[in-house]
């Protein structure tokens, strides 16, 4: 796989875990939806589920970072922030969505 190859790669998988991440943070249907169908009527499941989402944004974009591969213009400049502290705190699940004007729709 050449480096071009690699960079386009690891932008879609990047993509996909924002998206991911986006969809958990709305309540919106995930694969883990689909692996655990049993969590849902426990309480902690969208916590535990946005926290699986988060880490896999995290993990993705280490291996972005580790292979000199852009990954900052996918998001805000609070976004970016949020990732470069690495903790899910409040503020991200709160504020992740800068207005609720500019939140985008996750299809």
């Amino acid at each position: 796989m050449g480096n071009e190859q690699m960079a386009e790669f690891f932008t879609k998988k990047l993509s996909d875990a924002k998206i991911h991440f986006e969809r958990a943070l709305d309540c919106k249907h995930t694969e883990f939806d689909d692996l655990y169908p049993y969590m849902i009527e426990h309480p902690q499941f969208f916590w535990y589920k946005r926290y699986v989402a988060w880490s896999e944004l995290l993990t993705v974009v280490k291996l972005c970072e580790e292979l000199s591969i852009p990954w900052a213009e996918q998001f805000t400049p609070a976004q970016t922030e949020y990732i470069g502290k690495r903790v899910m705190s409040s503020t991200v699940l709160d504020c992740w969505y800068e207005t609720n004007d500019s939140k985008e729709t996750v299809g």
